[in-house]
């Protein structure tokens, strides 16, 4: 009696708090929004929220799109060294969003945590052009010596600049752009998908204005001033946070938290240890055994949340290879690119410029893929589920990487030429650079297809309170692709003493590489399309599975509608007094 107790008051809560979000105005939002039409209120924070996000977006890419190039010319790294510093501080900025939202939910304030990253994203920005700075140009004594930064010194503030810039990032995503705060809440999955594609649109756009400008600037014009545009960037993100930090510091709903999903899956997972050793028998579900029915210490809404969760772990594992492919846009395909020739009709091109080539399919792609998804969600007899579209994805992800393998083939026939990039004169493959364009229009193609599906089934195929915890595991294991990627490279140089990823790539085998990485591709995407059916009905498994699993939010239903039909009865001027009573 006691646990029943205890389940009729949780359930209670559970209605309240329900029926509270009704009622009250969504949070992080001031009252004096009244002065303002909510509608006008509303687009003014979507803009703000948007700007920011742009604008942080234009920071990280304006560091990423020449990190190998500042690597091995300016501080001396090999190849292979500068591709995995470049995959690493991708990874990383992917997973501090995650680690900054579990430190404002439980340690540090939304506010105070949001000044915090403003000032490490201001910090680590402004010491780039401090390790890229020519010291030689400046610094000169009565003797006319050099003073020079040295190498060492010069590394470590290096990394303690990206890695300050990291958590900056981390945070200004978490706090000030989470999803939420675009109250995506009523929205459906045509709707969602609309949505994510657009916003991935918008981003590969800026990014597209990135690596044109930034690159050449920091190639061309005044490299080692380059790094100021990205410190500009992040000031001007700053300083349009600091402007509207009262409308744009949303603060989400508390249903959920990462802590509790992974207490579940742990405790779950301890029980079941210790009852396949002693006991015998089992639970409808592995998970069951953390609810306080069967001698766990978590509640049912939690566990059935957390199920649902748990449901799409398929479907993020199988996007870790599939981001460590991507991964090679800024490392294996670029090092390619600044290996080939680069001059155009008397003109150098960035070697940043190349990634424009996987964006424009992006951008071309956005719109034809909305006309085609009003169509397929204009039939209301079956839902429609975006898992072919990431099947396709990745099945061009796995051609781009093997048209990588036959580029770096065909690139060694042609002979080698002298080529300047950054004051330096490398030798390169006579090959022009555009001889790369499949393999990058074939990634840009994966991304458009692979990316807001992806969002859509991890945003949608949860209830609402678990959205923002799903987008985090999402976020985990785009991270650990990243992470992987590295790995990758540097056990393919170690195994293979340098050859199979090296540091001059006429003297190696680079495309042993990319042939075993889009092996182990084609394998992802045939295991992927062997489960895609889970999530190929969006509407049944919205509405009857996952919505009305829990019996809070089925009870909450009952009680909406007796309240709509008692008001329907008040109002309804056909039926008498008398058949009212």
């Amino acid at each position: 009696m006691p646990g029943a107790d205890r389940r009729v008051v949780q359930e209670k809560g559970f209605l309240n708090h329900m029926a509270d979000k009704e009622q009250r105005p969504l949070p992080g939002r001031s009252n004096h929004a009244g002065k303002l039409p909510q509608a006008e209120k509303k687009l003014q924070e979507a803009v703000c929220v948007l700007l920011v996000e742009l604008c942080e977006r234009f920071t990280f890419f304006g560091i990423v799109c020449n990190m190998i190039l500042f690597c091995t010319v300016k501080l001396g790294y090999r190849s292979y060294q500068a591709a995995m510093v470049n995959m690493c501080f991708v990874g990383t900025s992917t997973l501090t969003p995650v680690l900054v939202g579990w430190l404002a939910e439980y340690l540090v304030g939304r506010i105070k945590l949001v000044c915090i990253c403003m000032f490490l994203h201001f910090l680590g920005t402004a010491l780039l052009p401090v390790v890229s700075f020519p010291f030689e140009d400046i610094y000169i004594d009565r003797r006319h010596l050099l003073h020079t930064l040295p190498k060492r010194e010069q590394k470590i503030v290096f990394y303690f600049a990206l890695l300050t810039a990291s958590l900056g990032i981390g945070g200004i995503r978490a706090i000030v752009c989470p999803l939420s705060a675009y109250s995506l809440e009523d929205c459906g999955p045509k709707e969602l998908l609309s949505f994510f594609n657009w916003f991935h649109w918008l981003v590969n756009l800026n990014s597209a204005v990135v690596f044109v400008s930034i690159s050449y600037i920091q190639q061309s014009v005044a490299r080692n001033l380059g790094f100021l545009i990205p410190f500009v960037s992040g000031l001007m993100a700053m300083i349009t946070i600091h402007m509207v930090r009262g409308e744009m510091i949303y603060k989400p709903k508390t249903d959920s938290s990462l802590v509790t999903t992974f207490g579940v899956i742990v405790s779950a997972l301890k029980a079941c240890c210790v009852r396949y050793r002693y006991f015998s028998g089992g639970v409808p579900n592995w998970l069951d055994h953390a609810k306080e029915n069967y001698g766990g210490q978590y509640s049912e809404i939690q566990v059935e949340s957390t199920k649902s969760l748990a449901r799409l772990f398929p479907l993020f594992t199988f996007q870790i290879l599939y981001r460590t492919c991507i991964m090679q846009i800024p490392s294996g395909y670029y090092l390619q690119t600044m290996n080939s020739n680069l001059h155009f009709s008397g003109f150098v091109l960035p070697v940043a410029a190349m990634n424009v080539i996987s964006i424009v399919p992006l951008l071309i792609l956005v719109p034809i893929l909305e006309c085609i998804n009003s169509w397929l969600f204009s039939s209301k007899d079956t839902g429609h589920s975006p898992t072919i579209y990431i099947v396709v994805g990745q099945l061009c992800a796995a051609l781009s990487v093997v048209a990588a393998g036959f580029s770096e083939m065909h690139r060694k026939h042609f002979p080698q030429v002298e080529q300047t990039l950054s004051e330096e004169v490398l030798l390169v493959s006579s090959m022009p650079c555009f001889h790369l364009a499949p393999q990058y229009i074939l990634l840009g193609v994966a991304e458009a297809l692979v990316t807001p599906s992806c969002s859509l089934l991890s945003f949608w195929l949860v209830p609402e309170r678990m959205r923002g915890i799903s987008m985090h595991f999402l976020a985990l294991f785009n991270g650990a692709g990243c992470f992987m990627g590295a790995l990758f490279v540097q056990t393919a140089h170690a195994g293979t003493q340098g050859n199979w990823f090296p540091h001059l790539l006429h003297e190696g085998k680079l495309e042993r590489f990319f042939f075993f990485l889009a092996s182990l591709m084609m394998v992802n995407t045939l295991g992927f399309w062997t489960i895609a059916h889970r999530y190929n009905n969006l509407h049944q498994d919205c509405t009857n599975e996952f919505r009305g699993s829990f019996p809070g939010e089925k009870l909450l239903k009952h009680e909406k509608a007796i309240k709509h039909y008692n008001t329907v009865l008040e109002s309804s001027p056909i039926l008498s007094p008398v058949e009212k009573t």
